[in-house]
């Protein structure tokens, strides 16, 4: 009996940030995937190798981690103003689905970079030397992104001294503008207030911050849920009832946010919104084993992603944070001390990110003109990806 040969399509594995996805430029696809359904859905999975009972990832390109199964689909812009439209899917490991609902803060310092390799940028807006700025249409969240990309000799700069608390080797800062990272057009607070009370069963009333800013996130203090804000991946991930107790407080908190219906859609809608619990700065011991002094940090936050605790912080994640962090009550403001303040460094599993963010009320609704942090990123692998034919 005889089989179809694979598919051989031209890719690029990159890390951006704390994450690392498969990146392809739109034209190289197979005409099929060039456009959104099924087949595309079903040709990432395979690239990815989901779903996969094993959660392993031993028959694809994902890592089988939140931060380390995604896909990215670039091409040249078509919208004034804008060099590059950026299309993320954060793909289930074990379940056949990918989430189109939100954006990559991470992999978004890699999405330049992939531009200029990919000649997707105009070559007169790239300098033989200096950094050239990269303006980025996030086509998931329909927002703007600026991408301040190093370059020597007319290429990439990727080597260079910055650390980045999770990623363990130094490299090329790239600094990330979010521009607007609240839409205008719906409330930065989705129910009008800085805090709910959200009443989840099996668990009782909680106070939350919910909003809209870089990612949905869904704020609660620490002590709340009878943690300190120090704990680490294993304190969490190896405790199926917290696991569940994070979902359930996800799943009530979308439909409160307006983003779902009913929790019976939280499993189609994985990746948004975020769940983050904060405490007040103290001591820690990140996961390196580098030690964190409470001075060092403003505030502690914890997030998870599609179930799971990040190893670090989501980059959209970090402008929710910022934001919160920037107006005076909320519960994120509260553990950083109530004061009003442009920019935070937190505390994270891996360490420590500072984020800045501006924030402004105008008699009617919250605004937030950019939030601005450092990544960095490199290509770890370019050619080609195979992957047997799909439906």
């Amino acid at each position: 009996m005889s089989h179809p040969s694979q598919l051989k399509i031209p890719a690029t594995y990159m890390r951006g940030g704390t994450s690392k996805g498969v990146f392809f430029a739109l034209n190289d696809l197979p005409e099929a995937a060039q456009k959104p359904g099924s087949y595309r859905d079903a040709l990432l999975l395979r690239v990815i190798g989901s779903p996969d009972p094993y959660q392993k990832h031993t028959d694809g390109m994902g890592g089988a981690t939140s931060s380390t199964s995604k896909t990215v689909i670039l091409s040249a812009s078509e919208r004034a103003g804008y060099d590059v439209d950026y299309l993320f899917g954060q793909v289930a490991i074990d379940k056949p689905h990918i989430d189109w609902s939100g954006n990559c803060g991470n992999l978004t310092a890699a999405v330049g970079a992939f531009a200029i390799n990919n000649n997707l940028v105009d070559a007169s807006r790239i300098p033989d030397n200096g950094i050239a700025v990269v303006r980025i249409w996030q086509v998931n969240i329909q927002k703007a992104i600026v991408a301040h990309i190093p370059i020597t000799d007319g290429l990439v700069q990727e080597t260079g001294d910055f650390e980045l608390d999770g990623v363990t080797f130094p490299a090329a800062e790239v600094k990330i503008e979010f521009m607007d990272p609240a839409d205008a057009s719906e409330p930065l607070f989705p129910t009008g207030n800085k805090q709910d009370v959200l009443e989840v069963p099996d668990i009782g009333k909680l106070d939350v911050t919910m909003i809209n800013a870089g990612i949905p996130t869904i704020f609660v203090r620490a002590a709340d849920l009878g943690y300190t804000g120090t704990e680490l991946q294993d304190d969490i991930n190896g405790d199926t009832s917290a696991l569940a107790m994070f979902e359930s407080i996800r799943a009530h908190g979308a439909v409160k946010m307006g983003l779902i219906k009913d929790i019976g859609e939280a499993a189609q809608r994985q990746h948004t919104p975020k769940v983050a619990f904060v405490a007040e700065p103290a001591p820690y011991t990140a996961s390196s084993g580098k030690p964190i002094a409470a001075e060092h940090t403003d505030v502690l936050v914890r997030a998870l992603s599609m179930g799971k605790l990040h190893h670090a912080m989501m980059g959209t994640a970090a402008v929710a944070i910022a934001t919160a962090a920037a107006i005076k009550g909320t519960l994120v403001n509260d553990a950083a001390g109530g004061s009003e303040r442009e920019s935070v460094t937190f505390g994270h599993p891996s360490g420590t990110l500072e984020v800045g963010a501006k924030a402004s009320f105008n008699g009617d609704f919250w605004q937030v003109e950019k939030a601005i942090m450092s990544r960095s990123s490199r290509v770890l692998m370019e050619g080609h990806v195979r992957v047997p034919p799909v439906e």
